[in-house]
């Protein structure tokens, strides 16, 4: 998978914002995000899909990474792991996806943020990265995203990136093995303060 990493380069930009970097990730990655998992499950899992028996092995993995860039290249999804500023700490990882261009233009925003780095506003930062990039750059029109209505953190952070709350979704998603309601947030392009500066991208 390294040398596959070398000879497929990836299919879309990197990303950075004053304290991140978000770019696709690597088979190299592999290790660092099976620690950070790890360490995060009692504070993942209450959040999303109930996690499978080889969740975390490398074989399943690399299935991960194939989709990815499969997604990718098809522009239907963007995944990216979110790292410090140098690139040199993995801290969790956000996908744009979901999207879907003629009448539509629209994406859906995913995330998650490894326990050790929460609280600290770093997926703030990645969140406005990956709009910018969904807006400046793929020239959606709208974004959503969804949470569990107990879920303050998620709240917190759509409504300081600008999200609006549009809904009360039903059952709308199985988390943890159990079908939830969730809330529905979006942001318009129209939304977004004019002048706002893009992210570095290369």
């Amino acid at each position: 998978m390294a040398f596959f990493d070398w000879v497929q380069p990836a299919a879309q930009p990197v990303l950075t914002g004053p304290d991140v970097l978000l770019r696709l990730p690597r088979a190299t990655d592999y290790e660092a995000w099976r620690t950070l998992r790890e360490r995060s499950r009692g504070f993942l899992t209450p959040w999303e899909p109930s996690w499978t028996a080889d969740e975390l092995d490398r074989s399943s993995y690399r299935l991960r990474l194939r989709r990815y860039r499969l997604d990718a290249r098809q522009r239907t999804s963007y995944t990216y792991f979110v790292f410090d500023r140098e690139g040199a700490v993995l801290m969790g990882g956000l996908t744009l996806g979901r999207i879907q261009r003629g009448v539509a233009q629209t994406g859906t925003l995913g995330y998650w943020m490894g326990q050790p780095f929460a609280g600290r506003g770093i997926m703030s930062q990645a969140v406005e990265a990956v709009m910018e990039f969904a807006f400046d750059v793929l020239r959606l029109h709208r974004l959503e995203a969804a949470c569990l209505p107990r879920n303050a953190a998620s709240i917190r952070l759509l409504e300081k990136s600008g999200f609006r709350r549009e809904g009360h979704l039903r059952q709308y998603l199985k988390i943890a093995g159990v079908w939830e309601d969730h809330l529905l947030y979006s942001i318009l392009s129209d939304d977004r303060a004019p002048g706002r500066a893009m992210p570095s991208a290369s």
